[in-house]
């Protein structure tokens, strides 16, 4: 008995220690700033001695850390309707506004602030706050280990107590190719993951498997994480496609769209989704079927229930002002480090090159920063509280890609800082109430190359007008990006549908509706209700297929036949039926094994467009000709793009027999699903082992 009271004693004097500890920092630094900043004082208007100003400081500086304790997680909690990039810009203002209220309530009534500076004073004291509690903790393993079990029992407090079994966290490196993986762990950038396959620097045994697998023709997040989450893509030809019945353009990272999708694989596969058994799904496109949702579009548009537990996501981790403050700063160094980047490559020239101006350095500090901080945060939550699967997706190094290129120094530094993410969530898994198995995959890769419209002076759009007989505009019109980083970003400030996007009003009922989806190409004809067959499209526009099939920036087309039910379409009058394709030297020779049935599969579809158009793909450099503005593209066929990886335990079965490349992503939700069901507790060690080894 003695020795336990003598152990909390302990505990209690080293928790004061570290208090008293940041309160010193923090009243250092609140009197630093005083004699910088010439609108902060901390004396009064007659002058004090030091003694007073110190004393006014310490005063200070400890109220303001009781209200940021003790107010900021209310504040927060009040203004939980507000859409969670406003609460980001609101960060500093409402620290500033409780910095201010702290020397207001000050006893000795000395000391003032200007407005903007209150607000700078109090970012800069948070984030010494935090930084100094970090150090402490660090310093003090046994601390640190104490804080993530308090943490964990709190969770614990109110949910069920979990099982033995290990629980399972996927965790999904959206667009990070196989290839692109294997050379960022070869030039050491990626340290993790390098020590669990076994090449790190340590010697370490191995404790992953590194598998590629196949993805569908639409090698998107879309197509792929619907297909791994909810067991179906079946009718998802493209991440955006027109659905001539409903009059309207579907697009997989719209709230709308997406809540649509998921609500017809559900349908179709028969069951709720990978994630339906104590599952949370953070970051994603769709929810798994999971009862703990947080940043997950498919529920972006509903104001209560469901959305309001996702949005909550967002409050749980900008509770803490700390966690707010580091947040906002990073989020304003990625703007500046966007800007500094896309500016040295315009001034190098660089080729190829898109436009990243606009609001681009904001989406991609969401992306890299506010994103990855809310989601890692989510998921360790998940960990600690014993949640038997978690899916989440970090979306960085894709939005990244998109614009600065697949194999770029700017993607080198994500894929840098996703590998730290992936070390902390590790860590957190030593304190968990069970043990836990990490699984790491994609869902795409990219494929690098210029756009179609940058060498070829016009849009896809165009050349389907020209031959049409259409008119072309003098000036090739852009299209948008369809990075799925904008999903979350549109979630985020609830803002569900593009304005005039949700239904196709055509000026003239003959013209075409043309989409892209990375370097797939989408042509349908709004006033044909059925799905026309190329004797229709030749006798209307007898000019059109040749024009595509023989311009050098296409690849292949896919048509429906009356003759043969489809065909593939290349240059020089190739027209290959679909039962022929196995074997046959044409136009999809270029892009691999697999190429046919997946597009065999896709003509099964109900909603696919009139033309399918896959660009041209360069076997011997990887590229493809994007149909959008990105120099790092997916969504079709060619080159690493549809070759995303999966790293797994080998306390697991292997993904597939003989060592075979999983294909679709509806396979890789059957190999998950297996996943779940098995438990081999002799390979992983339970909490209490754990514990006791460390």
């Amino acid at each position: 008995m003695r020795g336990v009271r003598g152990e909390r004693w302990r505990r209690v004097a080293s928790q004061v220690g570290r208090s008293v500890a940041v309160w010193v920092v923090s009243t250092l630094t609140m009197l630093l700033l005083a004699g910088i900043l010439p609108d902060f004082r901390l004396r009064s208007a007659d002058g004090d001695s030091a003694t007073d100003i110190a004393v006014t400081g310490a005063l200070g500086a400890g109220a303001f850390g009781l209200l940021s304790a003790l107010v900021w997680p209310l504040l927060v909690r009040l203004l939980l309707l507000v859409p969670a990039l406003v609460l980001g810009l609101l960060v500093f203002f409402l620290n500033g506004a409780l910095l201010w209220l702290a020397l207001r309530v000050n006893p000795v009534e000395r000391g003032a602030a200007a407005p903007e500076t209150a607000v700078v004073v109090a970012a800069v004291m948070s984030a010494v706050a935090s930084a100094t509690g970090a150090a402490l903790a660090v310093r003090d393993d046994d601390a640190y280990r104490r804080r993530l079990y308090r943490l964990a029992d709190r969770r614990r407090r109110t949910t069920p107590p979990c099982p033995p079994t290990p629980g399972t966290v996927f965790l999904q490196l959206d667009g990070v190719g196989h290839d692109m993986l294997v050379d960022a762990v070869g030039k050491g950038l990626m340290p993790t993951i390098a020590r669990w396959l076994g090449t790190g620097s340590g010697g370490d045994r191995p404790t992953h498997r590194l598998t590629p697998w196949r993805t569908d023709w639409s090698s998107q997040t879309g197509a792929s994480q619907l297909g791994i989450l909810h067991g179906s893509n079946h009718d998802v030809p493209a991440f955006r496609w027109y659905e001539k019945a409903r009059r309207e353009v579907m697009v997989c990272n719209r709230p709308t769209s997406a809540a649509e999708l998921q609500a017809r694989a559900i349908e179709y596969s028969g069951h709720a989704g990978l994630l339906a058994h104590d599952g949370a799904s953070r970051g994603n496109l769709f929810s798994g079927g999971a009862g703990e949702q947080a940043l997950v579009l498919s529920i972006a548009t509903r104001r209560r229930g469901p959305a309001a537990r996702s949005r909550a996501g967002y409050f749980a981790y900008f509770s803490d002002p700390a966690n707010a403050v580091r947040t906002a700063l990073s989020f304003i160094a990625e703007v500046g480090r966007e800007i500094g980047q896309s500016t040295r490559a315009r001034l190098r020239k660089q080729r190829p090159r898109v436009s990243r101006g606009g609001l681009y350095p904001f989406v991609r500090a969401f992306a890299t920063v506010v994103e990855r901080d809310v989601v890692v945060a989510a998921v360790m939550g998940d960990v600690l509280a014993g949640r038997t699967a978690v899916y989440a997706d970090l979306v960085a190094y894709d939005e990244v890609a998109h614009h600065s290129g697949p194999a770029s120094r700017d993607t080198e530094k994500v894929l840098q800082r996703l590998d730290r993410a992936l070390a902390l969530i590790e860590n957190v898994t030593e304190h968990a109430p069970r043990p836990y198995r990490i699984v790491v995959l994609s869902d795409h890769g990219q494929s690098p190359g210029e756009t179609f419209r940058s060498r070829y002076g016009l849009t896809l759009g165009d050349l389907v007008r020209a031959g049409c007989g259409l008119p072309v505009p003098r000036r090739a019109r852009r299209t948008h990006s369809g990075a799925e980083a904008r999903a979350a970003v549109r979630a985020a400030l609830r803002r569900p549908v593009e304005e005039g996007s949700e239904h196709y009003r055509p000026t003239r009922g003959s013209e075409p509706v043309v989409l892209a989806s990375g370097n797939l190409g989408l042509v349908s004809f709004p006033d044909v209700p059925h799905r026309m067959t190329k004797e229709e499209i030749d006798a209307r526009h007898p000019a059109l297929l040749p024009t595509l099939a023989n311009h050098p920036g296409i690849g292949f087309l896919l048509v429906r036949s009356e003759r043969h039910g489809g065909v593939v379409l290349g240059a020089y009058g190739a027209e290959i039926p679909l039962d022929e394709l196995d074997g046959t030297p044409g136009p999809l020779a270029a892009f691999g094994p697999g190429a046919a049935d997946v597009v065999r599969r896709t003509h099964t579809f109900p909603h696919t467009a009139d033309i399918m158009v896959n660009s041209f793909h360069d076997p011997a450099d990887g590229e493809v000709l994007a149909f959008e503005e990105q120099i790092g593209s997916h969504g079709g066929l060619g080159g690493a793009q549809s070759r995303p990886f999966l790293l797994s335990p080998l306390a697991l079965s292997a993904p597939a027999a003989d060592g075979a490349e999983p294909a679709g992503a509806e396979q890789i939700h059957q190999v998950l699903r297996r996943w779940l069901t098995e438990s081999d507790e002799a390979e992983l060690p339970t909490a209490p082992d754990r514990e006791r080894a460390a």
